[in-house]
């Protein structure tokens, strides 16, 4: 008796190739970035959880060591509790970075895509590019609050002034990079409209650059807020800030080292794992 033979299992489906921005948050090099970073978030989000104190309430335990009881990290040289400065200053570093480095990216891609669209239009933009990164990050800094004064607002017009030539110069060289290749031509040639080239073919292959500059400028804006916190144009005192605890540490380092521990520990933490992150995402788009 002949036996039919069981029919073939259908194949499995193919499986989407994984974006290459997953692949590389995938790699130890980026899953380790990505862990410091979210440590760093996780931290500034619960603040209001996790500080057992409120971070400008002072005490009479002026410069307590760390392990003091109900001080954690021990006390500044006001006798606040520098956990709670600590978590408070995180939160308030990543609220002003994730507002001015979006901002200052908005703004140099959209002045990168009008002096695309306009040749003249180009030529006042790369000037007004030119002029913005004569002055160093520190001296912008000044320039701002000479006129407007110290606070959160002139650090973030700060950083996204300092940002919005970088985007703007790397989207244009993108633009630039992309008009030349055959697919540009192909699509040209069909018919295909000169706003529609740019949105659905060009943009979309000259924005990896762009994300690999986030996680930079990120960087560069942590230690930028530090740095105008640090000199005292930055965040309003007593609103804690990771560079505003650290300057206040400077005077006790002899007496009281753990008053810089904590911020100095924060920053390296966020600046390593923003680089990590961006090193990463940078390997796997040049493949």
């Amino acid at each position: 008796m002949t036996t039919l033979a069981p029919p073939a299992p259908a194949p499995a489906a193919a499986r989407r190739p994984r974006h290459p921005y997953l692949t590389a948050l995938a790699t130890a090099r980026g899953g380790t970035g990505l862990a410091l970073v979210g440590l760093v978030v996780l931290a500034g989000l619960l603040a209001p959880l996790l500080a057992g104190h409120s971070p400008t309430d002072q005490s009479g335990l002026t410069l307590a060591p760390a392990g003091t009881s109900g001080h954690l990290l021990g006390t500044d040289d006001l006798g606040r509790d520098l956990l709670s400065r600590l978590l408070y200053g995180i939160r308030a570093d990543l609220g002003i970075i994730a507002v001015a480095v979006p901002l200052g990216a908005v703004l140099g891609c959209l002045a990168a895509l009008a002096a695309a669209a306009h040749p003249a239009v180009d030529t006042v933009v790369q000037r007004a590019f030119d002029l913005i990164l004569a002055f160093p990050g520190l001296i912008l800094a000044l320039a701002v609050t000479a006129v407007l004064g110290p606070g959160r607002l002139p650090v973030i017009l700060v950083i996204a002034l300092a940002e919005i030539p970088v985007f703007g110069r790397l989207l244009r060289t993108g633009i630039l990079a992309q008009r030349g290749r055959e697919y540009v031509t192909a699509a040209r040639v069909g018919g295909t409209s000169g706003r529609r080239i740019l949105t659905r073919h060009i943009l979309p292959n000259a924005a990896d650059p762009l994300v690999v500059q986030c996680a930079v400028s990120l960087t560069v804006a942590v230690f930028l807020e530090g740095a105008m916190s640090f000199l005292g144009v930055g965040v309003r005192p007593p609103e804690p800030t990771l560079g505003a605890v650290l300057s206040q540490s400077m005077p006790h380092l002899a007496q009281a080292p753990h008053f810089a521990a904590g911020p100095l520990v924060t920053v390296t933490a966020l600046v390593l794992g923003l680089s990590l992150v961006a090193e990463a995402l940078n390997r796997e788009i040049r493949r």
